[in-house]
């Protein structure tokens, strides 16, 4: 401590001071033994304004070091010294010590914005040098070259410019003329890059963590290279697990089996060859039900080499996708991964997938949102999707190292409902289902009259029910009860109740019903089919045809339903006139109406004209819509029915209508156990 105070103040680095603030004064080992002195100032840090200067991309550099066979490697010597503290805010960086309490002029370490205005002046000093032969982080300097006579003239000029610029090196930390050279953990020799070998030493040495920081430190220092090991994301997963505050802490048998794999990887790490973006890139994909992962690679020699991995478990949202948006979302994560060399790549790259219905992905013309935002991100890349069976798609290998594809992803080509990829067609689904059977033919366990679905067209099958035209994504016992009219497979129930949760458009369009809090009494059921109705408005609906307000007549004994569009909410004698065109001439006179009290229901002339057909008016309780609430439960149904066709194009509701209607009334009711068609017409 003496030492240091006595040496600073004689270099003037610093000077006594009589500042009202003042921070911790400690030391910090080095990588030479030497000891670097650290200030603590996170007070002063918390109120400081950051520097949004960048600092590079670390992946950035090994692009640049394309062609390069000769490397010398610069060390600045007290680099943050080499700037000078504004005057008048030195106050602000002064420490205490058992010696007196002093004061930097120069920036010292420990700053928050010492990194990036260091960065920044280095940058400035070497700008003409910058990514043509010299790659600077902070204080470590690189310069690279094709050949030794092109590196001592590189050389001589970044010397000349630092001396000019009195940015004085370590010598003993300096490399010259190499052609192997470590940096910033990496070993990087002519072509290739691997983990230097005394970092991934201490990942094999690193002790059985006790606690959950422990644990995190560990991960932490193993993510920087998981860009060398393959499924990093799933073999790493039970300790991901165990560092979150909801998970008790506990070393079973699965985190340490975890843990010895993952230090093995490491001390086997492949070879990574630098990409050369004059060559064609290739992007091997694949997603499980938890992670996804993905090799980017380069044909060198007649020989796929690997460039790069990468992996991610996927979040709980994320493994709710069907299996055709995971696969996508594995393209879509590897292109936002490897960018910087895919965008604008020379020449288009190759993806492959063993998900056969991605090759259309490029060309559809019927997205979900999701899958419009992603399209919309994949026209930034030239690129081609690739199919290759399950049992084809085994990883590259690494120079030396073989790498084989383990059991889970060799696994059957995965299915995708077709309109996500390929947009709409003409469905002709007994057709397509008679196709499959050639290949999987009817086992013939299951009930004779309805038709066995094969395997490779289950989901296609479901997707058509759920989003037909007629049907208008009804929840799950609708769309089960609709399959089983006239189609079977052993786990059609479990299929639909997946597909349903993993549906977008239900997910954005659809509430939560939950019944109401107290004592709730039914109304009497009807004896027969529309005696009794129950006839409500909805309002407040976008222009659609000029139409902004629907009329819903609910039959309360079958559950049938009438939705006719209007312009306006009517008058209690246009009222009428609707029900006679809509209601009565097609079904009878009902013996009671619900409704609300609105002022159509309480005038004069709706009380007289019901009166004159022998119809009683029922009017609901104010401040209780319980009372009417087979018309409240259509009402949602409708209005979530409406958002589910007609969200992305609000104006065209009306033009829907009809087939919400349709749907309403063909699909399975869970209160009548039959159809509203079959309980009004008996078939």
């Amino acid at each position: 401590m003496e030492k240091y105070i006595n040496e600073s103040l004689a270099a003037g680095l610093i000077r006594p001071s009589s500042s009202p603030v003042a921070a911790g004064f400690f030391f910090v080992a080095k990588k030479d033994k030497s000891l670097r002195p650290c200030i603590d100032y996170r007070g002063l840090n918390n109120i400081t304004i950051k520097n949004k200067y960048p600092l590079p991309l670390l992946t950035s550099a090994y692009e640049l070091l394309q062609g390069a066979t000769v490397f010398t490697k610069l060390d600045l010597r007290n680099a943050y010294h080499l700037v000078r503290i504004r005057e008048e805010d030195e106050w602000k960086t002064a420490f205490n010590t058992h010696l007196g309490h002093f004061e930097y002029l120069v920036m010292p370490f420990g700053l928050t914005n010492a990194p990036t205005v260091f960065q920044a002046f280095v940058n400035d000093v070497l700008r003409d040098f910058l990514d043509h032969f010299v790659f600077v982080y902070l204080d470590d300097i690189l310069i690279f070259s094709r050949s030794v006579s092109e590196h001592e003239r590189h050389v001589r000029l970044v010397l000349q410019c630092r001396l000019e610029n009195r940015l004085f090196v370590k010598g003993e930390k300096c490399e010259f003329h190499v052609t192997t050279v470590s940096f910033l953990g990496y070993i990087i020799e002519q072509g290739n890059l691997r983990p230097d070998p005394a970092k991934v030493q201490a990942v094999v040495d690193w002790p059985v963590p006790t606690n959950r920081k422990q644990l995190q430190s560990f991960l932490g220092f193993a993510n920087f290279y998981r860009r060398f090991i393959r499924d990093y994301s799933k073999l790493a997963l039970p300790l991901t697990r165990l560092t979150s505050p909801k998970v008790p802490f506990c070393w079973e048998e699965s985190a340490q089996k975890a843990f010895s794999l993952l230090k093995d990887r490491f001390s086997s790490a492949p070879i990574l060859v630098q990409p050369d973006l004059s060559m064609q890139f290739v992007v091997e994909v694949d997603a499980s039900d938890t992670g996804v992962e993905a090799i980017l690679s380069q044909k060198q020699k007649g020989k796929l080499h690997p460039c790069a991995f990468y992996s991610r478990h996927l979040s709980s949202a994320e493994q709710n996708y069907d299996v055709g948006d995971r696969e996508l979302l594995a393209i879509k994560l590897a292109l936002e991964e490897w960018r910087h060399w895919l965008e604008g790549a020379a020449q288009p790259f190759i993806v492959w997938t063993d998900h056969k219905n991605l090759e259309y992905i490029r060309s559809a013309k019927r997205l979900n949102a999701r899958q419009a935002r992603w399209a919309l991100f994949f026209t930034r890349f030239q690129f081609t999707i690739t199919y290759r069976p399950g049992s084809r798609n085994t990883k590259p290998d690494a120079l030396s190292r073989q790498f084989t594809a383990s059991e889970e992803t060799a696994r059957d080509s995965p299915i995708i409902p077709p309109s996500c990829v390929i947009g709409a067609l003409t469905w002709e689904i007994e057709s397509a289902i008679s196709e499959a059977q050639r290949t999987e033919p009817d086992p013939g366990t299951g009930p004779p009259e309805l038709l066995f679905v094969p395997s490779s067209v289950q989901s296609q099958v479901i997707h058509w029910a759920h989003t037909a035209k007629f049907t208008c994504h009804p929840g799950i016992h609708r769309t089960v009860s609709f399959l089983q009219r006239f189609a079977w497979w052993p786990s059609l129930i479990k299929d639909v109740r997946e597909y349903i949760a993993a549906c977008s458009v239900c997910a954005q369009n659809k509430g939560v019903n939950q019944p109401s809090s107290g004592l709730l009494r039914p109304l009497p059921t009807p004896s027969r089919p529309w005696s009794h109705i129950a006839v409500d408005f909805i309002t407040g609906l976008p222009r659609s045809s000029g139409n902004s307000v629907i009329l819903t007549i609910i039959n309360r004994f079958s559950k049938a339903a009438h939705f006719v569009a209007l312009s306006k909410l009517p008058t209690a004698l246009e009222t009428a006139q609707l029900l006679t065109n809509h209601v009565f001439r097609l079904h009878g006179i009902p013996a009671d109406i619900v409704s609300d009290r609105g002022p159509q229901f309480t005038s004069r002339v709706w009380k007289e004209f019901c009166s004159s057909l022998g119809a009683q008016v029922s009017l609901s309780s104010g401040f209780h819509p319980q009372t009417k609430g087979q018309t409240e439960r259509a009402n949602q149904e409708l209005e979530a029915a409406l958002r589910c066709v007609a969200s992305t194009h609000q104006t065209t509701w009306s033009e829907q209508l009809p087939w919400i209607e349709y749907a309403q009334n063909s699909l399975t009711s869970s209160a009548t156990g039959v159809s509203p068609f079959e309980a009004s017409l008996g078939f």
